[in-house]
């Protein structure tokens, strides 16, 4: 039996290519013997505890990028097999990022404000040409390196700091170290897998590197940021402005982080209709293929897992 949980659209798309596939599927269901494939989001975590209930357990997929709500540490000694979705929005949120940070350089929310308030004036925030800014991406993954393509086609200076080993990956920018970055970028968006070296890596310290007047846009995983420190330099006016559709705490449990020049959305760069039906689909054929005695190509390794999982 698979038990599947999602956005109902999704679950049903994922539900019809499971049962196409002769497998039995309960939405309701309660995790336990006899489940063989968990189909999850990123708001259902699956920790050892889940796990030790479900002793007949083969496959999990998570219908998203980012798995680090999925650490579980061992699970090839349990003969379970975890995969994610890794490309499935790709284009959405590369076009996420670029449209914050379009937003964040040309004033366009801060704008919005002032008219609301009856403020008839040039935004407070400073107003940047878009060619000739110097943007460093903070990974280079599939979406960062999007990212990079659509912001050189406007005219910026664009280099990265990768995270992860780049073999065999032609670069298409300059890489360079994450204190070089900080220290030359006019922006700044985030695209770091969420690990437990990663996590917290942008602070104080470092969002003191970049230049003032600064911009940053976090389109990857909450953690990857001290949200307090953000805070600070926003309000002693290093930063001119940030853009986050991702939180620590999501949705926040009490009022959302505040501040005249912040742009907040709610975790929804990835989406598009055409977006959501990859991700519950590729799931579903990750579970089709473990159970068919396959091993596929978006399966997580142990190693990566026990680490904390990523973006």
């Amino acid at each position: 039996m698979i038990v599947a949980g999602g956005s109902p659209r999704g679950v049903a798309l994922a539900t019809v290519r499971l049962r196409r596939a002769g497998l039995e599927v309960d939405l309701q269901a309660e995790w336990g013997p006899g489940v063989v494939g968990l189909l999850v989001d990123p708001e259902r975590t699956v920790r050892d505890r889940e796990l030790a209930r479900c002793d007949d357990l083969k496959a999990i997929a998570t219908a998203s990028v980012g798995y680090d709500h999925l650490k579980v540490a061992g699970t090839a000694a349990r003969g379970v097999t975890v995969c994610n979705v890794p490309d499935y929005c790709v284009e959405e949120v590369a076009d996420s990022t670029l449209a914050m940070l379009l937003d964040l350089l040309r004033g366009v929310t801060v704008a919005d404000r002032d008219v609301r308030n009856r403020l008839w004036r040039v935004p407070a925030a400073p107003m940047r040409r878009i060619a000739g800014t110097r943007l460093g991406l903070v990974g280079f993954g599939a979406i960062a390196r999007q990212v990079a393509a659509k912001a050189q086609a406007l005219g910026m200076d664009v280099k990265a700091t990768d995270t992860a080993p780049a073999t065999g990956r032609a670069q298409a920018v300059p890489l360079v170290g994450l204190e070089e970055l900080l220290g030359q970028s006019h922006a700044v968006t985030l695209h770091a897998p969420l690990t437990k070296a990663s996590r917290g890596m942008i602070g104080a310290e470092e969002l003191a590197r970049l230049p003032s007047g600064a911009v940053l846009v976090n389109t990857a995983r909450g953690g990857l940021l001290d949200l307090d420190a953000l805070l600070r330099a926003l309000e002693e006016g290093r930063l001119s402005g940030a853009a986050l559709d991702v939180l620590p705490e999501e949705p926040p449990g009490r009022e959302p982080p505040s501040h005249p020049h912040l742009v907040l959305t709610p975790h929804c760069a990835w989406y598009s209709r055409q977006a959501e039906a990859a991700a519950y689909q590729g799931a579903a054929e990750a579970i089709i293929a473990v159970l068919g005695g396959k091993h596929p190509s978006t399966a997580l390794s142990p190693e990566v897992l026990a680490d904390g999982g990523a973006a």
